[in-house]
């Protein structure tokens, strides 16, 4: 097997794989595909699962791994080649699966396997991929005439490419941001580690002194703990105008460019608005529900604004605490945008006599893995390994680990890639994504696909202090980033069910496929946890409880201001794709404007371009699906709520084999809402969440 992205007998062959591999295996795999879809439609006979399906499904997951590796690398070693190949080939793979959707006669062929009386004996996981097929179709202008077909389908390749431009364009932005200086002054307050980290880079460059960067372990240690507040407004200016009109030149290396996400914006916002035109939808927002939990723009927007209202006061009081204290204690009378991570910190710290920075040396890399490892094998019933090097084991970066998830049997069930650090040409953010699905390959017991995951995160990588290499080390945050990705992953690989269209996070609705994430996070504080996770990178030394009881009484601090923050960008989103018109001469900063005043405490500088870099909603999955993260935090508090209710704590394994049983294993076999409450023994409620985040009255 020459072509690497060819050979689907195992894991990915990351290290043989070559630019040069990507446009022949496209070529082939959509010649495979096109020859199955005629070979099913030619056959005369009733269509069934395994001569219609099956078939279809085979092929399809072939295409969906061998370009999942080429998606993985373009976001993770990033580089001109590979990006020309990505984008050189995406259009095709986009338009293949646009051309698949509008198959009126696969369509067809759906309806008649869903009438056929053989269709009652279909196992629920079948049933629910025809069902999900039959709406796909449609949303896929299947039903639409051959003009509209057409048009249907240019749209599909233009957004595609729109959205991958909008991706480089941020990642470019992002990438060429220098800042160096030798002034001891400029890096007062900064951590040691963050600044060996920095001396390292610009050492690199041949440049004495301090490198930073907009990559997060460089730019938010800076913001929250650099005294000199021109650094913090120089490193905020360059942030929040990336991929956007507005040039820094102050002391940076950003030239002008062709970056600017401004326009791309609008083109991405007029496609969607045809798009749904075409589909005979009023906006984006429908089509985009069509597939999800809410029913209605205004069920979310309602439920968005009952959150906003009780939010607010809490946001208020928060920001009159932070313009208190920084007048009163730092000599701040004005506080600006720049100001309020560090503002926030220095109060943080004056208020529960801890930082962010005392509690992060208690988080090494090594020691939170078998932690968290730890909490989800007592939890689940399973048992996690690092792979034997013997195993050689292909990744696409030295730094990249590689577990083994097996059964109390022994048994191999899942498998997954970790990808901890930031570094040039890889994508900002935490997330995680599925390299090889679950699913049934034979008829014997064991043949079984193993599942496959990557789970990646931008953290700092290991530093080298006084000659020796010191553990990598999280704040709390990071920690429960963690966490929140590695639920994705469960949910991915201890699925149950043996069709692909429904196996692990496939088929589950947009706004319940974040409930295993947030669920997880809910798990970095207690102390049951945290003490196992623990061990100070200096002196091995366990989180003391004091300091956890004084994160723990910090826990809900600014969480007024943090959710208010989430809630005006699912506004400006489901707005955005709702009832918002790009014809009418209003930008899409104009309306984020608008959202601000009437629900923010806080207003950015007019500088600020937020939507230039907002990935999720413009080059991600997330369009008039923002809210799905405080939706699905709805679910995961009241879920959790099972273990505040339990006599056991969080370490009572029967609720979490009841929420491995009724959540994790089946996947997306059934609705989010029938699942929920097949856990919950009722409908979910927002109680736990406002609970959680300290919004009750005392």
């Amino acid at each position: 097997m020459t072509n690497p992205l060819l050979d689907f007998s195992g894991l990915p062959r990351f290290s043989d794989i070559r630019t040069e591999h990507i446009t022949p295996a496209v070529k082939e795999l959509l010649i495979r595909g096109r020859s199955i879809i005629k070979k099913v439609l030619s056959e005369t006979d009733a269509p069934t699962w395994s001569n219609f399906v099956q078939p279809v499904v085979d092929v399809h997951e072939q295409i969906f791994r061998a370009w999942g590796q080429v998606s993985h690398l373009n976001a993770v070693m990033n580089n001109p080649e590979l990006r020309e190949a990505y984008n050189t080939n995406l259009p095709k793979i986009t338009k293949y699966y646009a051309e698949v959707s509008q198959n009126q006669s696969l369509f067809e062929k759906f309806k008649e396997l869903q009438n056929d009386s053989k269709f009652e004996k279909f196992s629920c996981a079948q049933k629910m991929i025809v069902k999900n097929e039959l709406r796909d179709f449609r949303l896929g202008g299947a039903d639409l005439e051959p003009k509209e077909k057409k048009r249907f389908l240019h749209i599909q390749e233009e957004l595609s490419m729109l959205s991958s431009k909008f991706n480089d364009n941020l990642l470019d932005a992002t990438n060429n941001f220098e800042l160096y200086t030798e002034s001891i002054e400029d890096v007062s307050g900064i951590p040691n580690d963050v600044l060996q980290t920095a001396r390292e880079a610009a050492k690199i460059d041949g440049i004495s002194g301090w490198k930073f960067t907009l990559h997060a372990p460089s730019y938010q240690p800076i913001m929250q703990y650099a005294n000199n507040q021109e650094l913090r407004r120089k490193m905020y200016h360059a942030y929040s105008t990336r991929a956007s009109e507005i040039n820094l030149t102050e002391n940076c290396s950003n030239k002008k460019s062709n970056w600017d996400n401004t326009p791309l914006i609008s083109k991405i916002l007029k496609f969607r608005s045809e798009e749904a035109k075409i589909l005979g939808f009023d906006s984006y927002a429908e089509v985009s529900l069509a597939s999800k939990m809410a029913v209605t723009p205004k069920q979310v927007l309602d439920f968005l604004s009952e959150l906003a209202t009780k939010a607010k006061p809490y946001a208020r009081l928060d920001l009159e605490e932070l313009e208190e204290f920084a007048s009163d204690h730092l000599g701040l009378n004005k506080l600006e945008s720049w100001d309020l991570a560090y503002v926030s910190e220095k109060l943080r710290v004056e208020r529960y006599a801890f930082s962010d920075n005392d509690v992060k040396q208690y988080f090494p890399e090594p020691r939170v893995l078998s932690g968290m490892f730890k909490l989800a094998e007592n939890l689940y019933n399973i048992s996690i390994s690092l792979a034997d090097e013997k195993s050689k084991i292909q990744v696409w970066h030295p730094d990249v680990k590689f577990f083994n998830i097996n059964d109390t049997n022994g048994k191999l069930i899942g498998q997954f890639y970790v990808d901890l650090y930031a570094r040039p040409g890889k994508q900002g953010g935490a997330w995680m994504d599925d390299a090889i699905t679950r699913r049934r390959i034979g008829r014997e017991e064991h043949d079984i696909q193993t599942p496959v995951a990557y789970l990646n995160c931008n953290f700092a990588k290991p530093v080298n202090l006084n000659g020796q290499l010191r553990p990598a080390v999280f704040t709390h945050d990071e920690v429960i980033t963690l966490f929140h990705e590695f639920g994705h992953s469960l949910h991915h690989l201890l699925t149950q069910v043996e069709e692909l269209g429904v196996s692990g996070i496939n088929g589950v609705e947009w706004d319940a496929v974040e409930l295993p994430s947030q669920y997880m996070e809910n798990f970095c504080w207690e102390w049951e946890v945290l003490s196992n996770i623990t061990e100070h990178v200096d002196n091995g030394a366990a989180i003391p409880r004091e300091l956890f009881d004084k994160m723990l009484a910090a826990k809900n601090f600014q969480s007024g201001l943090q959710i208010l923050r989430q809630i005006e960008f699912s506004l400006f989103d489901m707005h955005l794709h709702y009832d918002f018109n790009p014809e009418e001469g209003e930008t899409a900063l104009q309306l984020l404007d608008k959202i601000r005043e009437q629900v923010a405490v806080i207003i950015p500088p007019k500088f600020n371009r937020f939507p230039n870099s907002f990935s999720h909603i413009f080059a991600g999955g997330y369009a008039a699906g923002y809210y799905s993260y405080k939706w699905a935090e709805v679910l995961s508090a009241d879920a959790y709520s099972m273990f505040e209710d339990s006599v056991d704590g969080v370490m009572n394994n029967n609720i979490g084999m009841r929420f491995r049983d009724e959540i994790l294993a089946v996947g997306g076999s059934r609705t989010a809402l029938e699942s929920f409450i097949a856990l919950r023994g009722r409908e979910p409620k927002i109680d736990a969440l406002l609970r959680q985040c300290g919004m009750v009255d005392k």
